[in-house]
C-alpha cells in the first residue's frame, strides 16, 4: 500500500504535469487563432487568382502551359504527405499517414513507378521506417508557415512533372474543419486545374491579355500552384494547433480527475493513520490500568 508521502509525491507530479498541458493548451490556442488569421487572409487572393484564369481560360482556349498537360498515359505518381514535426496532437498526424497509407494503396497498382515527398518529421519518421526507398524529398522544422515554404515544394513537384519523372501529385494533409475536427483529405495538384471561384470575389472588371495568354500563363500557372499548397500548409497547420489544443484540453481535465482522486486517497490513508495511532494510544492507556 502506498504510504502518504508517496501519495504526496505523486499528486505534487501531477499537478507540474498539469501546469505544462495547460501552459501548451493557451499556446496552441494563440497559435491557432493566428493560423485561422492567415487562412481568412489568403481568401481574397485566392479568389480573384483563380476567377482571372478562369477568365483567360474563356478567352484564350488555345493557350497552353506545361502544368495543365493532361496525359493520356500515367506511369509515374507522386504523392506528397503533409503532417507535423511534433506530437502531442492526437491522431492528427496518424488520420494523415492513413489516408496516404489508403491512397497509395488503391492507386499504386495503376502505375509503373510510387514517389513519396513527406512535409513534416512525423512523416518522415514514417515513412522512413516503411516505403525508404521511394521517398524523394523531405521537409522538415517548417515551423511557422512561410509562403517561402510553399515555393520550395512547388519547385520540387513542378520540375519533376515537366521533365517527365511524374505524371500525376496527389497532395494529402489534414483539412482544417473547427477547433474539434481535422479531416483528412487528397488533393490533385498536378496536371494543375484551375479551381472554380469560390464565394464573391466583385464585380468582373473587363481587361486586355498583354501581351498574350501564353505570356500571362507562364506567370500565373506556377503561382497558382505554389498558393494551392501554401493553402494546404496553411490548413495542416491549423489543424495541427486545434488538434493539440484539444488533445492538451482532454489532458488537462485527466490530471484535474487524477489529482482529485488522488487527494481522496491520500486523505483516507491520512484518516486511517490518526485511528490507528489513536488506536494504539487507547489500546496502551488501557493496558496500564
Amino acid at each position: 500500500m502506498a504510504t502518504l508521502r508517496d501519495i504526496r509525491r505523486r499528486i505534487t507530479s501531477v499537478e507540474k504535469t498539469q501546469q505544462i498541458t495547460s501552459a501548451m493548451r493557451m499556446v496552441a490556442a494563440a497559435k491557432l487563432r493566428r493560423a485561422q488569421d492567415a487562412i481568412i487572409a489568403a481568401r481574397p487572393y485566392s479568389q480573384r487568382m483563380y476567377a482571372t484564369l478562369e477568365e483567360i481560360g474563356k478567352r484564350a482556349q488555345e493557350a497552353e502551359h506545361p502544368l495543365l498537360e493532361q496525359r493520356e498515359e500515367r506511369r509515374a505518381l507522386e504523392v506528397v504527405v503533409v503532417t507535423s514535426d511534433r506530437g502531442l496532437c492526437g491522431a492528427f498526424n496518424a488520420n494523415a499517414m492513413k489516408r496516404a497509407d489508403a491512397i497509395l494503396a488503391e492507386r499504386e497498382p495503376h502505375f509503373e513507378s510510387v514517389s513519396i515527398a513527406l512535409v513534416g518529421r512525423k512523416a518522415k519518421d514514417y515513412f522512413r521506417r516503411r516505403r525508404a526507398s521511394q521517398i524523394s524529398q523531405t521537409w522538415t522544422d517548417i515551423g511557422t508557415v512561410e509562403y517561402r515554404h510553399a515555393v520550395e515544394i512547388a519547385g520540387h513537384v513542378s520540375k519533376r512533372f515537366i521533365s517527365g519523372e511524374v505524371d500525376e501529385v496527389v497532395l494529402v494533409f489534414n483539412e482544417f474543419v473547427s477547433a474539434l475536427s481535422q479531416v483528412p483529405r487528397d488533393l490533385t495538384a498536378l496536371p494543375l486545374v484551375p479551381e472554380q471561384t469560390e464565394g464573391e470575389v466583385g464585380e468582373a472588371i473587363p481587361f486586355d491579355i498583354e501581351p498574350d495568354a501564353e505570356t500571362v500563363y507562364s506567370v500565373l500557372i506556377p503561382n497558382a500552384l505554389e498558393f494551392s499548397i501554401y493553402r494546404v500548409l496553411l490548413e495542416s497547420q491549423a489543424g495541427e494547433h486545434a488538434a493539440r489544443m484539444t488533445a492538451m484540453e482532454s489532458a488537462t481535465r485527466n490530471t484535474e480527475e487524477l489529482i482529485s482522486s488522488l487527494t481522496l486517497q491520500f486523505n483516507r490513508a491520512r484518516q486511517a493513520a490518526i485511528t490507528k495511532e489513536l488506536v494504539e494510544i487507547v489500546t496502551g492507556a488501557q493496558a496500564l490500568e
